[in-house]
């Protein structure tokens, strides 16, 4: 087995990825495993923080590192909250702060205007001087709602409605959520991708 360290400290998201690499022959490794501390996201884009995650994991461990990063885009707002979006209402933010923010903002944004996307980015790099990592992106595009549906999910999941579907992330089944949403393409593009990639 290939050993990779992941650049996270969320349990979720390790058992997750480790399911997916384990079919192709890599054992994914937690970073708290290394002792290796979170970093500052200083990036201002989300293939920057994911970098700078992916980076500072590797040159601690000496293992080839993989990690994400993720946030909500909103048309009407600049494509805001971004890279900010999980400390989008301030430093001490939570998911519900956020929330509220994010509807306070739109308040007078008509439902057309309110177009919006989840964006993911999944970086795998070799060694900490990788010049050229593996980088793998997906996005999943939808309409903010101003009232919320749905127990599921987290962050802005319940206000993030799905047109075709007819339901807000928040309404998925964890298992159709993980098919179709920004990370699970971005998964599905990285396991496409590792199929023919040595790390």
């Amino acid at each position: 087995m290939k050993q990779l360290v992941l650049a996270s400290g969320n349990a979720g998201k390790l058992r997750e990825l480790s399911v997916i690499l384990d079919d192709l022959g890599y054992q994914l490794h937690a970073q708290s495993e290394f002792g290796v501390s979170e970093i500052a996201e200083t990036g201002t884009t989300f293939v920057e923080n994911a970098i700078i995650k992916a980076r500072h994991a590797a040159s601690v461990t000496g293992l080839a590192a993989l990690a994400d990063d993720s946030g909500l885009e909103v048309d009407a707002l600049g494509g805001a909250p971004g890279v900010y979006s999980a400390r989008f209402s301030g430093p001490a933010a939570n998911d519900q702060s956020n929330n509220a923010l994010l509807v306070e903002k739109l308040q007078t944004v008509p439902i057309a205007e309110r177009s919006a996307r989840y964006r993911a980015v999944i970086v795998l790099m070799r060694h900490a001087a990788d010049p050229s990592p593996l980088i793998c992106e997906g996005s999943w595009d939808g309409v903010i709602h101003l009232q919320p549906a749905g127990t599921g999910g987290f962050g802005y999941d319940p206000y993030f409605f799905l047109p075709e579907l007819g339901c807000t992330s928040a309404e998925l089944s964890a298992s159709e959520k993980n098919r179709i949403s920004h990370r699970g393409k971005a998964l599905a593009e990285l396991k496409r991708r590792l199929k023919g990639h040595d790390v």
